[in-house]
């Protein structure tokens, strides 16, 4: 037997554009109040039965939290009906129901009188709820004087001891301390085995998935999927990872490719200025031995800059690119990945290593290779030349990395070495903590 029942639930609300505040500009400038209908929930149905505990979970304005309001009939729904057996308690904004310059102890009996408690039933739990709230030395405080958590901890300490058949939580454990919060969920759990039943609205995936039965996720104001949490937590991160990538990948491709080059050249000009002493335009050598004055040349490499070498040989471009082949700086973890290396000759050597790295923002190497580890050997250019890179799978969690790009000679001499190449995103669906994502798999023994 269901204790709630939503049956095809829809909202609006009236968005005004520009609306006068004044008496005065409502009558003067009546073609102001123009306003269009905005629906925020088009057809919500589900059905809760008694000790369940469901979270409901979706991007900010999708219509969770008017949702809960519904539930607690703060506002009515325009279409479709809501139905809930027994009494409802709830948890919707901070502060809600208490008067500011009330003490804590008087607010404790104004808001539990509003969940339907008699004086006598209050005075019966009155040393429960001060003493859940940890708020004894503050109790006859006015509450205006109160922290956010205070006021937490005051308002949960009153919802959870009213008997409730229903409680509604819509965000406010967030603004509890750590402890505080662990106490609220073990109270919480408490409930639920009791009886209980229990709707929460979070953006915390992990508190669905633990606490939660079951799951819905809002998008849009229509449900985008329901049911087993575990399932509908995967479903709403799929999408959020995916909404993510397009929205990078529709911002990249709205950047001007002629500002790009504009800022290249830039880099190019101030960095020729500053290695114009160490180049000599020379024929071009036919082996390392006839290449005079290297050592003293090697010298003058600042190594501490972000680019640095002799620039006998010059990298020109990198570009990462997608499996289709299209420059990018948004990667999906299970996609192939190539990185294009472009250079330039200016001396010949007898040997071009090129290199690349992937690095955190904060300077900590994750992988590097060259083409000498790799054994690769590269044909002489005469003048220009491109190199690829590839990786099928790039094994990084989500989160913005450095790619580092460098071509030296055969002794590791630096030719052009740049430390910070490009910034470039990367979505994942593994929820894993760290930088990269291992296959795994548990079992039970």
């Amino acid at each position: 037997m269901s204790v709630i029942n939503v049956n095809n639930v829809h909202k609006k609300f009236k968005v005004y554009y520009d609306k006068g505040q004044t008496f005065k500009e409502k009558l003067l400038f009546k073609n102001r109040n123009y306003y269009e209908d905005r629906w925020v929930l088009k057809g919500i149905s589900f059905e809760l039965e008694k000790g369940e505990a469901i979270g409901l979970i979706g991007e900010n304005g999708c219509g969770k939290s008017t949702l809960l309001k519904l539930m607690t009939r703060i506002m009515y729904p325009d279409e479709g009906t809501i139905e809930i057996k027994g009494r409802v308690s709830s948890l919707i904004e901070l502060g809600a129901g208490f008067h500011a310059d009330m003490s804590g102890r008087e607010n404790i009996y104004t808001n539990a009188a509003i969940f339907g408690l008699t004086k006598k039933e209050i005075d019966s739990r009155l040393h429960d709820i001060i003493e859940f709230s940890e708020l004894e030395e503050f109790i006859d405080n006015p509450v205006r004087t109160y922290s956010s958590g205070m006021y937490m901890r005051l308002a949960f300490s009153v919802a959870i001891n009213v008997d409730a058949d229903v409680l509604l939580i819509d965000e406010i454990l967030a603004v509890g301390d750590a402890n505080f919060q662990a106490k609220c969920f073990d109270k919480l759990r408490e409930l639920k085995n009791s009886g209980i039943t229990i709707v929460i609205v979070t953006h915390d995936t992990n508190i669905v998935e633990k606490f939660c039965n079951k799951a819905i996720w809002i998008n849009d104001g229509k449900i985008g999927e329901s049911g087993i949490s575990t399932k509908v937590v995967d479903a709403y991160l799929n999408f959020m990872n995916t909404k993510k990538y397009d929205g990078m990948i529709e911002k990249q491709e709205k950047v001007n490719s002629n500002e790009v080059h504009h800022e290249i050249e830039i880099i190019e000009s101030e960095y020729n200025e500053s290695v114009e002493k160490t180049i000599k335009k020379e024929p071009v050598a036919d082996n390392i031995a006839e290449i005079s004055g290297i050592e003293t040349e090697k010298d003058k490499i600042d190594y501490s800059a972000n680019r640095f070498g002799l620039r006998y040989i010059e990298i020109t471009n990198a570009e990462i690119r997608n499996k289709d082949g299209i420059k990018t700086t948004v990667v999906k973890s299970d996609e192939k990945l190539g990185i294009d290396i472009y250079y330039q000759v200016n001396k010949k050597l007898d040997e071009y290593v090129f290199g690349m790295g992937f690095y955190t923002l904060d300077g900590i190497c994750i992988f590097g290779t060259n083409t000498q580890i790799d054994r690769l050997v590269i044909p002489h250019s005469n003048n220009k030349g491109k190199i690829r890179f590839f990786i099928d799978k790039l094994p990084l969690l989500s989160g913005k990395y450095i790619l580092q790009v460098a071509v030296v000679d055969r002794n590791g001499t630096p030719m052009d070495f740049y430390r910070d190449y490009c910034h470039f995103d990367v979505i994942n669906k593994d929820r894993s903590v760290g930088i990269v994502s291992i296959n795994h798999k548990w079992e039970i023994v």
